[in-house]
């Protein structure tokens, strides 16, 4: 196959790759959000509301991270949430740096809501492929991001931003040997003679 061909269909894929990302983000996410959320809750804000609901604590830094923002507009995507009542903020006893965030009864009925909401959107949308394919499908496209990440520099500390669809085993961190910032705090928070005040993520998630 001749170069400019390959180049071609190396196009071709990674604009399939973004109207599938953008149907997602547009249609399934931020359209669902609108039907069962409060309407001042953004999807930013949701996500990190997912994020508290999986990992139980953040510090300020981790919440940067997971949305791809600076440590003081996380701050202040915090402070917006707690005073919409969606969110409940502590700082750590031993450690000013690190706070404690919890969800509340209003922010738990969204999430839940939206779980359902999804989950019944989506068994429609992929009722027409089998588990096969969507089986190979995702590991085709976990060996390329792996490919892609691995070619570039400090990739270590690099955030894939899987969002509200993070996995337990991600064929990417294998891949590459990398771990995300999920990880790099729990290993921090494993550590014996980490102070019993800073806030962690939860075992339950990181058996």
């Amino acid at each position: 196959m001749s170069s400019a061909r390959t180049t071609e269909l190396i196009n071709d894929f990674l604009g399939s790759t973004q109207v599938f990302a953008s149907s997602v983000n547009d249609v399934v996410e931020k359209r669902l959000l609108r039907e069962v959320g409060p309407r001042q809750l953004t999807f930013s804000q949701f996500k990190l509301l997912k994020l508290v609901a999986l990992t139980d604590a953040q510090t300020i830094g981790d919440v940067a991270a997971f949305l791809g923002v600076s440590n003081a507009a996380a701050s202040k995507a915090v402070d917006k949430l707690v005073r919409q009542g969606l969110l409940l903020r502590n700082e750590a006893q031993r450690d000013r740096r690190a706070v404690q965030l919890s969800l509340t009864a209003s922010s738990r009925g969204v999430l839940a809501a939206y779980d359902v909401a999804r989950d019944r959107k989506l068994a429609s949308v992929f009722r027409q492929f089998s588990p096969q394919d969507l089986r190979r499908t995702a590991d085709l496209l976990d060996r390329l991001s792996a490919g892609i990440v691995d070619h570039t520099a400090q990739a270590e500390e690099l955030c894939l931003q899987c969002g509200i669809y993070y996995r337990k085993k991600c064929l990417v961190r294998q891949l590459v040997r990398r771990r995300c910032f999920y990880h790099r705090r729990q290993n921090r928070e494993d550590v014996p003679a980490a102070p019993r005040g800073r806030a962690g993520f939860g075992s339950r998630i990181f058996p």
